[in-house]
């Protein structure tokens, strides 16, 4: 299969792309939110653009590019998580970054208060990623113009796989540190965190299936901890209703320079297992539907 097999089916730039299955589809769908790297003009950042690229799920998207050969809808971010996170509610904006007051309800959250909101207050820990007070109409225009198509383009995905089929899958994609932190002191991470709200956004049985795929290629996985899953997962991970949301992050050592935000020799097999474990998922829902009550016409 050529990569003119994998079409995509809808472009907007600097916002997203949507690709579609490669042959025969199935209700599954990859997203990956946070790899965005085209950088708006209009961002007005002060920290320096190689600061800000930090936040980046750098590759994220190149390491799932093929979930479309496994029968995935694919649908990336362009845009970075510092400029606006669509991985955060609407709602979670720090008033504080604010020129004027915020119209609508906030959402407070641990991450707002941590600088991490909706609209990035801090990166690294402690640097300001603006040093100036931001319009009201700059971040409902970033909402507008980002955040909410990229929400409404993964939901449409999903209702119409789940109309389809009757049920849907959904892998969030994500990647994480190499090291964490605890008490001060760097402590390093699992190979992989899956993270599904302690069982509330999918069925604990194709988290555990994902846990043992990628246990059996030789990594060490870990299960919501310390990555339960965000805005995504909980908007959309609805297992009651066959809608299963599952975030997987995966460790950045493993095929990255962190510092250079460069490739390291061993991106290429991560992306190998990757595809094997997307092959092993795309049966697994096979047997899913297999299963499900047939949906009738005009369900």
């Amino acid at each position: 299969m050529t990569s003119t097999d994998i079409k995509k089916v809808r472009f907007l730039p600097g916002v997203l792309v949507r690709t579609a299955p490669a042959g025969a589809a199935l209700p599954l769908v990859v997203d990956s939110p946070h790899s965005g790297r085209a950088y708006p003009e209009d961002f007005g950042h002060a920290a320096p653009l190689a600061l800000l690229r930090r936040a980046e799920d750098a590759f994220v998207d190149d390491l799932y590019e093929n979930a479309p050969r496994h029968g995935a809808g694919f649908l990336k971010a362009l845009f970075p998580r510092s400029y606006v996170d669509p991985n955060r509610h609407e709602g979670e904006i720090d008033p504080a970054m604010l020129e004027g007051i915020w119209p609508n309800a906030i959402e407070t959250s641990e991450r707002t208060e941590m600088g991490l909101g909706l609209i990035r207050r801090l990166i690294r820990g402690n640097v300001p990623v603006y040093d100036r007070k931001l319009p009201v109409a700059e971040i409902e225009g970033r909402i507008a113009r980002f955040h909410r198509p990229y929400h409404d383009e993964l939901e449409a995905m999903l209702a119409e796989m789940h109309g389809r089929f009757g049920g849907v899958w959904h892998i969030n994609a994500h990647s994480m540190k190499a090291l964490g932190r605890k008490q001060g002191k760097p402590v390093p991470r699992d190979d992989f965190v899956l993270g599904d709200l302690e069982g509330e956004s999918c069925d604990p049985e194709f988290t555990a299936f994902v846990a043992e795929t990628l246990r059996s290629f030789g990594y060490a996985v870990k299960l919501n901890h310390p990555f339960k899953g965000a805005a995504l997962v909980q908007r959309f991970g609805r297992p009651r209703d066959g809608r299963h949301s599952l975030q997987i992050e995966v460790n950045r050592g493993l095929y990255m320079d962190e510092e250079k935000i460069k490739k390291t020799a061993g991106f290429d097999a991560l992306k190998r297992d990757i595809d094997r474990m997307l092959a092993a998922v795309a049966g697994f829902v096979e047997q899913q539907i297999g299963a499900l009550p047939e949906v009738q016409e005009g369900e």
